[in-house]
C-alpha cells in the first residue's frame, strides 16, 4: 500500500508510558497510541519515545521538572509548564507548553524532532504517524486528546439494523479497542497447521481468545483431508502460506496492534519491509480512507456470489480512533456489505470468507456460528 507523508507539523501527539527515569513507572501492557491536539495544533510526545525509538538519551530532573534529550551532537531542553526551550543553544518560544499526565511527561514533537534531525510524517490510511528511522519505520496510532484508550472498555458487542437503499438489514457487530491494554490481535490455524479445518469455537480456544472471526477463504469442497487456504497467511512475523498472486486484500497489524489493508500484489514488499506481526489475504476491499471502495474483477475474484450474489458475510475494518470493527450477516452483497462498513464507522475494511465459514465467536459462545469447519481466524486476546 503506497504511504501517504506529509509534514511532521500535523496537529499529531504521539504518547507512549514515560520511563520510570522520568518518574512514571509503565504497565506492560499500556499500548503505545498519539495524541492529536487539534485545538491547540501542537504534537508532543512522551519523553521515552525518544530513548526507545529514536536512541536518544534523555536525562529527567524531576526536581526541576526538567528534560533534557541529547543524541549525538544536538540537543534540546525543556521544561514541564513552561513555553520556552533551548534547542542546541538557541531559545524557542513554544505553541504550547510540556505537561505531565497520568505520571507521564509529554514534550512538544516538532521542536524535538528539527532539534535532533528527526523524520516524522503523518499516514492519513492508518491514522498514524510514523517515524522513519535508517532500517526502519515506527508506526505509532494518533488519537484525538482527552479519548483516553486505556480506560475504554476494550470489548463492544451489539446488534445493529443498516438501512441500505431500500433494504434494512441486520448485523451482528463485536468493536474492539486495539489500544485497551492487554488486547492483542494474533492470526490461529486450524489445528495448528495449514490445510487442516477446525470449528472456530475450537480455533479460538486453543488460543485463549476472547473473541475470533473467520479468516481466509480456501479450498472448503475438496475430498481430500487438507484444505489449503487461498491467499497470504502470516503469524508470529512469518509468512506461512503463500498466494497464488491475485491482488486481494490483505489485512496485516504489527505487534503494537497497527492495522492496515494493504492490496495484494503489494504485499510482498511489504512484508520485506519488516513489522508484519500477521495477516489474512480474502477481500474485496469494501471502504478504503472512509469511501466505500469495492472493485472484485480487478481483485481477481470470478465467482457470481461474490461478484453479484448475496449471502452470509463476514467483514473486518478499523475506525480512524483504532477500533476493530468485526460485523457478520445473515444476507447481503458485496456493494451492500460495503454500506454497512462504512454506517459502522469504518476508515479501512474489507471482506472475509463468508457463506458457510462465517463466523463470529466472543466471550465463549457464537455470535454467528459457522456452518462448517474452517481453515483459520482472526482472533484478539486479552491479557490482565
Amino acid at each position: 500500500m503506497q504511504t501517504a507523508w506529509r509534514a511532521a507539523a500535523m496537529a499529531v501527539a504521539l504518547t507512549m508510558t514515560a520511563a520510570s527515569s522520568a518518574g512514571a513507572a509503565a504497565k506492560t501492557n499500556d499500548k503505545m497510541y498519539g495524541y492529536v491536539d487539534q485545538e491547540a495544533g501542537q504534537t508532543f510526545v512522551p519523553i521515552r519515545f525518544f530513548s526507545e525509538q529514536s536512541g536518544a538519551a534523555v536525562q529527567w530532573d524531576s526536581a526541576a521538572k526538567r528534560v533534557t534529550i541529547v543524541k549525538g551532537d544536538s540537543k534540546v531542553t525543556l521544561t514541564v509548564g513552561r513555553k520556552s526551550a533551548d534547542a542546541n543553544g538557541k531559545k524557542l518560544e513554544l505553541a504550547a507548553a510540556p505537561f505531565s499526565e497520568g505520571g507521564v511527561t509529554y514534550v512538544p514533537l516538532r521542536v524535538v524532532t528539527e532539534a535532533l534531525g528527526l523524520d516524522a510524517k503523518w499516514n492519513s490510511s492508518l491514522a498514524a504517524v510514523q517515524l522513519r528511522q535508517a532500517d526502519r519505520v515506527v508506526t505509532l496510532p494518533a488519537v484525538e486528546v482527552g479519548t483516553r484508550p486505556a480506560s475504554q472498555t476494550a470489548f463492544k458487542r451489539e446488534s445493529r439494523s443498516f438501512r441500505v437503499g431500500s433494504r434494512t438489514i441486520k448485523a451482528e457487530l463485536l468493536t474492539v479497542s486495539l489500544l485497551a491494554p492487554g488486547v492483542d490481535l494474533s492470526v490461529a490455524l486450524a489445528r495448528g497447521k495449514v490445510g487442516g479445518t477446525e470449528e472456530l469455537k475450537g480455533i479460538a480456544k486453543r488460543a485463549g481468545a476472547v473473541a475470533a472471526m473467520n479468516g481466509t477463504f480456501f479450498d472448503a469442497y475438496t475430498d481430500s483431508s487438507v484444505k489449503n487456504p487461498y491467499g497470504y497467511i502470516a503469524t508470529g512475523g512469518k509468512i506461512v502460506w503463500t498466494a497464488p498472486g491475485e491482488n486481494r486484500t490483505v489485512l496485516a497489524f504489527d505487534e503494537n496492534n497497527n492495522v492496515e489493508f494493504v492490496d495484494g500484489l503489494d504485499f510482498a514488499e511489504r512484508f520485506e519491509q519488516g513489522g508484519i506481526e500477521g495477516a489474512l489475504q480474502a477481500g474485496p476491499r469494501l471502504v478504503r480512507d472512509g469511501k466505500v471502495a469495492v472493485d472484485v474483477k480487478t481483485e481477481g475474484f470470478r465467482d457470481p456470489k461474490i461478484l453479484t450474489g448475496g449471502g452470509a458475510r463476514s467483514a473486518v475494518g478499523v475506525t480512524k480512533d483504532h477500533k476493530l470493527i468485526l460485523a457478520t450477516v445473515s444476507g447481503a452483497t458485496i456493494p451492500q456489505m460495503a454500506q454497512i462498513m462504512k454506517q459502522a464507522g469504518a476508515l479501512q475494511a474489507m471482506n472475509l470468507d463468508g457463506g458457510a465459514s462465517s463466523g463470529l465467536y466472543y466471550n465463549g459462545q457464537y455470535v454467528t456460528k459457522p456452518g462448517r469447519l474452517i481453515s483459520n481466524a482472526l482472533v484478539i486476546l486479552q491479557s490482565e
